[in-house]
């Protein structure tokens, strides 16, 4: 698209903004909401003023993101069709679903609200998994250098499904959205393990997505201690995953912190907010008070850098950074 001089209308510059207005937006509604469940479960029903705030925030962000994506399919609809055919960023779409389905989460006091979302989550996240596995199976664009921690989207947000459904009385089908969820895991798992080994080191701005190899195992932990409550072998597998990926990710945080601030960067904060979440879960299993201040140092490091995201992200927002031509 032909860059816009500084005399042309006000309109047109925003039609070029709406047109690249990305789908991997929906990521900064999941680090939002992954936000206010942690804080949630670390405060219960205390301090209501926080959890409350934090979980507007997530739904008002999420109203706005939908609102302008809406607008960008119906005023750009070949500029959504190329990102359905894009290797990487098909896999947002499905940030969407997963962003509803966290959202039942973020509101499971409102019984009704929280089923609503809930429904419309998980039917929409069934049908993305659907397309997106389709569309890596029938399609011959894919190579393996574009495998990237980002594939998980699409099939490990069914793992999220049975968090509010198993609540909700709908355990069948909760299994269901688990089994699909963790098998398909461990098969992407070693896609792009391969890939991260015996191929080119990802792009700068890409490196935050490995933050997306803690979400797997730490929601799997929170999904299955909701269909089974209590401690058990694999649930224990599961958040021992969790807690070596974390630590795995700790020991190489220098390499994170050279690359500076992406839109990307937002794949830092969902799979924080996941493994926070999964220790407060496991301290409430075991009783250990070592594991609840461990999640609570945690959650004071995850505020730190939502607050760093969101700051960094209206910088850009500011100074027309977001919403260009790659």
């Amino acid at each position: 698209m032909k860059d816009l001089s500084i005399n042309q209308p006000s309109s047109a510059k925003k039609e070029s903004r709406l047109i690249h207005f990305p789908i991997s937006m929906f990521s900064i509604v999941m680090g939002l909401s992954g936000f206010s469940i942690a804080w949630q479960k670390a405060l219960g029903m205390s301090f209501p003023v926080v959890t409350t705030l934090s979980s507007a925030l997530a739904s008002i962000v999420m109203i706005l993101v939908s609102s302008f994506y809406l607008m960008k399919l119906i005023y750009f609809p070949n500029a959504v069709i190329a990102e359905t055919k894009h290797p990487v960023k098909i896999n947002f779409f499905a940030a969407f679903s997963i962003s509803l389905l966290l959202l039942s989460i973020v509101w499971h006091r409102f019984e009704s609200l929280s089923c609503v979302l809930w429904s419309i989550g998980a039917i929409v996240q069934l049908l993305l998994t659907l397309l997106v596995m389709h569309s890596w199976i029938h399609h011959d664009h894919y190579r393996l250098e574009h495998a990237n921690p980002s594939w998980f989207i699409p099939v490990v947000g069914n793992i999220i499904a049975p968090i509010t459904g198993a609540n909700l009385g709908f355990i069948e089908i909760s299994w269901f959205f688990f089994g699909v969820g963790i098998v398909f895991w461990m098969v992407l798992l070693t896609i792009i393990t391969n890939r991260l080994i015996f191929h080119e080191t990802l792009p700068a701005r890409f490196k935050p997505m490995l933050f997306i190899l803690l979400a797997p195992p730490s929601l799997g932990f929170i999904s299955y201690s909701a269909l089974v409550p209590e401690l058990t072998a694999f649930s224990r597998i599961l958040i021992s995953v969790a807690l070596f990926t974390a630590i795995l990710l700790v020991i190489n945080i220098n390499q994170f912190r050279k690359g500076g601030f992406y839109l990307s960067s937002w794949a830092f904060s969902f799979p924080v907010a996941a493994f926070n979440v999964a220790l407060f879960r496991y301290a409430e299993l075991t009783q250990s008070s070592t594991c609840f201040y461990i999640g609570i140092a945690l959650i004071g490091c995850l505020t730190l850098l939502i607050l760093w995201l969101s700051f960094n992200t209206l910088k850009a927002i500011k100074a027309g950074k977001i919403c260009k031509p790659e």
